[in-house]
């Protein structure tokens, strides 16, 4: 089975420092991927030459054997990737339901005479697009009010939004910037949750996080980077046992051995 996303050989570099330094790895659909690494490693670096916010100085971005490599990030989107990011990217002054339905402006066949008349193909689609925002917002378990301003949300809740609008543009391919930033135990739990029924909705994802306890639960396969590099790639286990991923995040001591031998 063909990959829904091939990276090849990525490479960019800012003022000589080498950010990402040949990476390479494949997602499958209805596959969970995380790329980890010590902060600084590279990793958002990569997301955001395969979301097309950075174009590649080398290599090689493949969407469903389509090159994708360097287009801007709205023919990407257009393409079948959403993503998320780990700075929140909301319209906190819109409304929960109008922050959702922003993400499906790629597929409602409305043109702006439709938009400015209120013509019946404008209202139809406003009607499907509500019906689809709330049926997301289910989706990913939110349950709070859905008419107030995004600003007015906690946190937790606004993490739960951006994903439901991400997933409101029917992509093949998810992009989770450590989705796990700032929730607590039972949010953590919950995400977990998730991740595995968007994969069952038949979408790949690649999440970057730190969280390496729903890392290793929530993963398929690992790709570890440090200093722009890949240095490991495996299932969970093996990622976990591999040295240079120990040393890569607890250091040598002095005497050339590893500090500790606590989870990577």
């Amino acid at each position: 089975m063909s990959a829904v996303l091939e990276v090849k050989n990525l490479h960019i570099a800012f003022g000589g420092v080498k950010a990402v330094d040949g990476l390479s790895f494949d997602v499958h659909a209805k596959q969970i991927v995380a790329v980890i690494g010590p902060n600084g490693a590279g990793k958002t670096s990569a997301f955001n030459c395969i979301t097309g916010f950075y174009k590649p100085t080398a290599g090689e971005v493949l969407l469903k054997g389509a090159a994708i490599t360097g287009k801007r990030p709205a023919d990407i989107a257009a393409a079948g990737v959403s993503r998320t990011f780990q700075n929140l990217r909301l319209f906190p002054d819109l409304t929960v339901l109008d922050n959702v339905r922003a993400g499906m402006h790629l597929y409602g066949g409305q043109n702006w005479a439709d938009a400015i008349f209120h013509t019946p193909r404008f209202k139809r689609s406003e009607a499907a697009y509500t019906e689809e925002a709330h049926r997301w917002l289910d989706f990913v378990g939110y349950t709070g009010p859905r008419g107030v301003p995004i600003r007015n949300l906690a946190y937790g809740q606004q993490k739960q939004v951006e994903i439901a609008r991400a997933l409101a543009r029917k992509s093949d391919l998810l992009l989770l910037d450590e989705p796990a930033a700032g929730l607590n135990y039972s949010e953590k739990q919950r995400l977990l949750e998730l991740c595995h029924r968007i994969r069952n909705l038949g979408t790949a994802i690649v999440l970057i996080e730190h969280d390496m306890g729903l890392v290793m639960e929530v993963s398929e396969r690992i790709v570890v980077m440090n200093f722009g590099r890949e240095i490991a790639e495996g299932t969970p286990a093996e990622v976990k046992a591999n040295p240079a991923v120990i040393e890569a995040y607890l250091g040598r001591d002095e005497d050339g051995e590893v500090q500790s031998h606590g989870d990577a």
